[in-house]
């Protein structure tokens, strides 16, 4: 370290600080500027503030602690570098106020301002520190993070549980599906869960989920998912035996009208359901209160007449209360298991839907039938009065117009 002639003590501390201060821990080079201070003489404190920019507080402890005897300092006795308890504190601790003004950020309308910026924004740490910063704040986004960490918080996205209003026979009713599906089972009866599943867009699009390919080679899509209507969507029906545990697909072209959701019984039963159940007199089906197979639609009972007519079964019809779809056991037992087995795969073609559908497999057993059904269904077709006099229907006492029986007319 060359010093040059008529350099001044200012410029030869800070040259010799910058030399050496990588190689100081905090307390050596806190003794050390304080030496230097003392060696100086008066004005000594000031010289070496312009030279090192420590703190005059920093220069003064240390003159303090140069005085003492190494035996007199805690420091000595713990190994400590710092007194204990010194340091820069925590913004949270320098200023009370500031975990209360993030939480009214953070809860805007039950613990502060119903009017504040971020009740209709992203809860972002950049934005959190910047509306911080405009109350007086000095913060960072890492801060905000570290903090909102302290309290509890994490990142997470919605969760599905809410219901809405429950009815208030939405138990009873399930206790009362459970005694019949218990009673027809016991009876050697088929018991059939059905549901459409959501339409699905046919095209070279993005499908959720990934599957293993040649690595740096994915499926390419299209970058949007605009419908082509050379293509369209299609519409999958299905039907889930409980006992059997197999299932049954029809995958519609048209719309999910209740004359093609009774299609896809007719069809399970003719190819599947009476080969497997030759001595049936009755079918039990349990159903959504809502969509084409819903309680209050006409045209679902009215074309269940036809078919209850055609295949000389009893069908009984149980509907879950309003609200409560997610306990349909198709939804966990079949459909969950079909997206599961086409994640990552676009469906470019009905073709392709059928065949993903049909080769869904489970380790419990679950096997899957599925057919194109390329009828073409009406949309709003009305049912009349007289067509409705028609039907031969039988409510049960509970609830007749979520459980029902519809009976062959004999002529």
């Amino acid at each position: 370290m060359l010093f040059s002639e008529g350099m001044s003590t200012i410029e030869m501390i800070k040259k010799k600080y910058e030399s050496l201060s990588a190689h100081m821990d905090e307390k050596v080079k806190r003794l050390w500027v304080a030496a230097e201070a003392i060696t100086i003489g008066r004005g000594g404190i000031a010289k070496v503030v312009k030279a090192t920019g420590i703190s005059p507080k920093t220069i003064k402890i240390g003159m303090v602690e140069i005085e003492q005897k190494p035996e007199q300092t805690a420091e000595k006795k713990l190994g400590r570098i710092r007194r204990k308890g010194g340091g820069r504190k925590a913004l949270k601790e320098r200023d009370i106020t500031l975990i209360p003004a993030l939480e009214e950020l953070l809860d805007p309308v039950t613990r502060g301002d119903p009017e504040t910026p971020l009740r209709w924004s992203s809860k972002s740490t950049a934005k959190l520190a910047e509306e911080l910063r405009a109350k007086g704040y000095g913060i960072s986004p890492r801060t905000v993070a570290s903090l909102l960490h302290q309290l509890d918080y994490s990142l997470q996205g919605n969760k599905k549980t809410k219901e809405g209003a429950s009815h208030p026979d939405r138990d009873a009713q399930f206790m009362y599906i459970n005694e019949q599906v218990q009673a027809f089972q016991d009876r050697g009866q088929p018991v059939i869960s059905i549901d459409t599943k959501k339409k699905e867009a046919i095209g070279e699009y993005k499908n959720g989920g990934r599957e293993w390919c040649p690595k740096g080679n994915p499926i390419e899509v299209n970058g949007h998912d605009f419908p082509d209507p050379n293509k369209g969507k299609v519409v999958p029906h299905g039907l889930y035996d409980i006992a059997a545990n197999k299932g049954w697909v029809n995958v519609g072209i048209s719309y999910d009208t209740a004359e093609f959701a009774v299609e896809s019984i007719r069809q399970w039963w003719k190819q599947m359901g009476q080969l497997m159940y030759s001595d049936a007199t009755e079918l039990l089906i349990t159903a959504d209160c809502g969509g084409s197979n819903g309680y209050r639609i006409r045209l679902w009972k009215y074309e269940l007449q036809r078919f209850v007519n055609e295949s000389g079964l009893k069908i009984s019809v149980n509907h879950f209360p309003p609200g409560t779809s997610k306990w349909n056991k198709i939804e966990h037992r079949m459909f969950c298991h079909i997206t599961k087995n086409w994640r990552g795969r676009p469906l470019t073609s009905v073709e392709v839907v059928v065949n993903l559908i049909a080769n869904t497999r489970t380790k419990k057993g679950l096997t899957i039938v599925a057919q194109l059904d390329k009828n073409i269904y009406q949309k709003g077709r009305k049912v009349s009065d007289y067509e409705m006099s028609t039907i031969n229907i039988k409510r049960a006492k509970f609830h007749g117009e979520w459980n029902y029986s519809i009976i062959p007319i004999t002529k």
